[in-house]
């Protein structure tokens, strides 16, 4: 049982350290991506959790030592991932906002026309936004 659950908690750990290396280069496609990794892997050692946890067998020796290596390693994995998705939102929060910005009409000063009418105003110009992920 054991077994199952230290080999799952490196899977997770490998998919948390794939994601984290993309999330820190901004790699959002490659993040996105490898989200559905991340959560196949954090439901599979869920799993494996669960189940030793059912037979309550407690890992001892060499072991119970590399379990104990394996959970901080997750632990780290796991904030890191955390502050980086954070971040990641931040980002794209603020690049939407500037988007949004640029595409508001800018209130100019009235312009005049021929024989000292009022200028009509300006129509904003149109806009489209495309997204992928």
């Amino acid at each position: 049982m054991i077994d199952s659950l230290i080999l799952a908690g490196q899977r997770l750990a490998e998919a948390l350290r794939a994601e984290n290396e993309a999330l820190a280069a901004l790699d959002m496609p490659r993040a996105a991506h490898l989200a559905s990794g991340k959560m196949a892997a954090s439901d599979a050692f869920a799993a494996a959790y669960a189940a030793q946890a059912k037979h309550g067998l407690a890992p001892e020796g060499p072991v119970r030592e590399a379990a104990a290596i394996l959970a901080r390693r997750l632990e780290e994995l796991g904030r890191e991932n955390r502050r980086l998705l954070e971040r990641a939102v931040a980002l794209q929060s603020r690049v939407i906002e500037t988007i949004a910005g640029a595409a508001l009409p800018r209130a100019a000063a009235p312009g005049y026309a021929p024989a000292g009418h009022r200028a009509p105003a300006a129509r904003p110009p149109a806009l489209a936004l495309s997204a992928r992920v």
